[in-house]
Formats: C-alpha cells, sequence, structure tokens
C-alpha cells in the first residue's frame, strides 16, 4: 500500500489546484467559486522520484450534519482517517480564519500527523498570513504556491520520511500481483436527480458519493477503484447533465465536459433513467453521444419500486429506442432500485456481457462465408444497369466491432442494404446491443490506368 496523503482546508484555499498540480493533470475543476469540490477525488502523484497516492476533499465548514456541507465534511473526515498524512492547507494571502482555527483545533484530536502549507505564497504579500500560521500549533507553515508549483521541494522533504516509514511498515506484506486483465472503464451517466450517485454507494457497499435531495450535487466525474467478483472496474460517476439550453453557469459547463470526457474515455455506459421520466429529450442525447463515441450502452431504470406504471414504462422506452436509436438494436435494460437494491444484482452481468461483445472478434474466413450468405439470400441492387458486387469483408477491429467491406462501386451502395447486412452482422454473431461500424472500401480496378 502505497503512501496516502489527504490534502484538506477550508473552501477555496487552493486545494484542487495543488491536487491537479500532483497528479500532473487537470483531473479535478478549479474555479474561483468556494466549494467546487464536494466529492473526494483520489489520484496517483509524484514529486521527484515520490510517488503516493493522493485524496482531494471538499472544503472544510461547520455545518450541520444533515446539511450538504454537513455531509461533505463527513466525506473529509473520513478521508483524513484513511490517509498517512495530511495537508493541512491555508490561504495566506487572506490569513487566518476562525474556520481554519476551528479544523486545526478538530486536527489535533486526531492520530493522523499534519503536514501546515500556507498557499498562494508567490509574493510578499503572503507573509504575513504565512507567519499567523504558526499559532496554529500544528508546526512550521512550508510556504507553497499550488498554482505556479511553488514550494514543492520543501513537500518533498516533509513527505519523504512517512514515506520512508509506509515503506518500513510494508516491507513483509506479501506484494499484490498485477491483474491479467486492466480494469473495466464504466461510467454512470444521466440527468441530474436520476440516482447517479446512490447507485455507485450501493455498489461500493459504502458512502463514497455524496447524496441526498439536491439536485446537481456531484460536480466532478470521479473515478473510484473496484472489485466486483474477481475482476477490476474503475467505477466512474459524473455530474448530472441537463440540456444545454438552460446550462448557463461556468460551474455547471465544466462538470458537463468533465461528464463528456468520463463517456469518451469508458468502454460500457451505464445511463440512468427515472422511471417516471423514461427516455425523455436530454437522455436521448445522451445515448446518442455514448453511441457515436463507439461505447457500450446499457440503460439503467432507476426508482423501479416507484414506478407508476411499470408496463407503460418499459413500452414507452422499448419505443423510443426502436424510433430514436434504430442504429444499435438490442440495449440491455436493467430495472432497479438503487436505493433499496432491489435488482442491482442484474446489472453488472449485464455490463461484463456486453462489454464481451463489445470486445469481440470474428475471424475473415466466417465473415465471407456469411458475406455469401447474406448476397445470395438478398442481392444488392442494380445500380445504372449493373449490379453491385460485394467482394471481400474483414473486421478492421474490435472495441466497437469495425468491419471493412470491400467493393468496386463502393460509392454505390445504398444505406438501407448497409442496415440489411448490420443486422445481419448482430443476428448471426451476436452483436446485439453494441455501436457497430461498418465502411465501404473502393477496390482498385488493376486495369483502369493501363493503356490500350
Amino acid at each position: 500500500m502505497p503512501l496516502t496523503v489527504a490534502i484538506i482546508g477550508r473552501p477555496n484555499v487552493g486545494k484542487s489546484t495543488l491536487f491537479n498540480r500532483l497528479t500532473g493533470k487537470r483531473h479535478a475543476i478549479v474555479d474561483d467559486t468556494p466549494g467546487v469540490t464536494r466529492d473526494r477525488r483520489e489520484g496517483n502523484a509524484r514529486i521527484g522520484d515520490l510517488t503516493f497516492h493522493l485524496i482531494d476533499t471538499a472544503g472544510l465548514e461547520d455545518a450541520d450534519e444533515n446539511a450538504l456541507e454537513g455531509r461533505m465534511r463527513q466525506q473529509t473526515e473520513r478521508a483524513v482517517s484513511e490517509a498517512h498524512v495530511a495537508l493541512f492547507m491555508i490561504d495566506a494571502r487572506a490569513g487566518l480564519t476562525p474556520i481554519d482555527e476551528h479544523f486545526a483545533n478538530w486536527l489535533r484530536t486526531q492520530e493522523t500527523p499534519v503536514v501546515l502549507l500556507a498557499n498562494k505564497c508567490e509574493g510578499r504579500a503572503a507573509e504575513a498570513g504565512r507567519m499567523e500560521a504558526f499559532a496554529l500549533g500544528l508546526g512550521d507553515p512550508l510556504p507553497v504556491s499550488a498554482e505556479h508549483g511553488g514550494g514543492l521541494s520543501e513537500l518533498f522533504d516533509a513527505l519523504e520520511p512517512y514515506a520512508a516509514q509506509v515503506a518500513y511498515d510494508e516491507r513483509d506484506v506479501e506484494p499484490i500481483e498485477p491483474a491479467e486483465n486492466p480494469p473495466l472503464q464504466m461510467a454512470i451517466v444521466g440527468r441530474p436527480n436520476v440516482g447517479k450517485s446512490t447507485m455507485v454507494n450501493k455498489l461500493l457497499g459504502e458512502d463514497r458519493m455524496l447524496t441526498g435531495p439536491e439536485a446537481g450535487i456531484t460536480r466532478d466525474a470521479i473515478s473510484i477503484p473496484w472489485e466486483y467478483e474477481g475482476r477490476e472496474v474503475s467505477l466512474v460517476d459524473t455530474a448530472g447533465m441537463r440540456r444545454r439550453g438552460k446550462i448557463e453557469e461556468k460551474l455547471e459547463i465544466l462538470s458537463v465536459q468533465d461528464s463528456r470526457r468520463a463517456i469518451q474515455y469508458a468502454e460500457v455506459v451505464v445511463l440512468v433513467l427515472d422511471s417516471n421520466a423514461i427516455l425523455e429529450k436530454q437522455d436521448l442525447t445522451l445515448a446518442r453521444q455514448v453511441v457515436e463515441e463507439g461505447r457500450a450502452l446499457i440503460i439503467a431504470v432507476n426508482k423501479w419500486d416507484v414506478a407508476d406504471d411499470r408496463k407503460a414504462a418499459l413500452r414507452r422506452l422499448d419505443d423510443r429506442l426502436q424510433t430514436s436509436l434504430p442504429q444499435v438494436r438490442g440495449i440491455p435494460v436493467v430495472t432497479l432500485s438503487a436505493k433499496t437494491g432491489k435488482g442491482l444484482n442484474k446489472l453488472m452481468p449485464a455490463v461484463f456481457e456486453l462489454h464481451t461483445q463489445w470486445n469481440h472478434r470474428v475471424s475473415t474466413a466466417a465473415l465471407n462465408q456469411w458475406l455469401r450468405d447474406m448476397t445470395e439470400a438478398h442481392a444488392p441492387p442494380v445500380v445504372a444497369g449493373r449490379r453491385l458486387r460485394l467482394r471481400y469483408i474483414t473486421q478492421a477491429k474490435a472495441r466497437p466491432p469495425t468491419f471493412i467491406i470491400f467493393s468496386t462501386r463502393a460509392d454505390k451502395i445504398p444505406e438501407s442494404y448497409l442496415r440489411y447486412l448490420a443486422n445481419g452482422l448482430r443476428e448471426d454473431f451476436d452483436l446485439w446491443g453494441v455501436p457497430l461500424r461498418i465502411n465501404v472500401r473502393q477496390r482498385e480496378n488493376p486495369y483502369a490506368d493501363k493503356r490500350t
């Protein structure tokens, strides 16, 4: 187990900026608005040759436990308890605040050791605030600049003893064998307040993500390592995505961009629907985006325990899929209740089965025998007095299954005939529910450039 470090502090002191700096990627959404981060985000960080596991947390606020801010604080407290060392960050330009002092007192009661960081120390204006931080009783405040990378050598020196201690404690622990298969990348998407984070928590068996009646709690796309029946999964919870015309705030724009990136990097995407608002316009927009990216799509109909009319809901869903997503036939649909867990046991088996189909490869020999059978059963159309000839087919790649057909007049093959071939591929090679891509290429005429 590597050194685990948690960054904590009140809102808007620069925690996520430091997280991005140390992980080397813009994982966390950063904005001047206080309290952008709500769920804890984790990543692998590095300073020089020192590598460690880093946790970015929500801003500490003194609030009632049932309020959103109180639930955010509980997530931060859990991160501190799991970490080997905590980086307590203050804003040196703003100086000490009562909130800083309140949580410094709390930190002194915890077993986790603390390194005090005075952020935004780019110039002399921050020196007074840094000197104030000595009064917190948490040791010498390290002057850092998360924005510009200042003070990282001092942070390296502060963390190195903890890394050495962790390495010493773990010296007799059996090393974990690397997994044969890389983690399955699985993203949970949907409109706000359909129960995505509740579903993630139920799958994990812990309150890992913030949930509540407030819409739009999740802002970052949070990736969580998980293991399901011996198979590693990278589970990504995303922010709810509304229609583009309704998005006004900069923060929501950033959240939606983060969610779209999660779809691009996913292998299987679970689109969560509300049972009493089945496949509305924004749901279809999300589904099309998943299909256009070539990702495997599963639909999870949540809140099934409180559905008004289950038969009507499924009928409406089937009709909308057939009319609005005809290019992907057989999309798996799982009905469940994330709150009670009923039906959730059907989700992951469906995910793994679909992932297998998404990775499916068909031999060239089998494909060309299939093509002969298909063209004999339904010959290609006649164009300009000549029947089109499809000479050869091969699978270019999987993820999603992509096929290339060679023909001397590729540009003349009508879309209706390509749909006939796509449906045949699905039926004969069990490729239901995944996007299929058929590219047609012109076969060169060897006599075209020869002179008589």
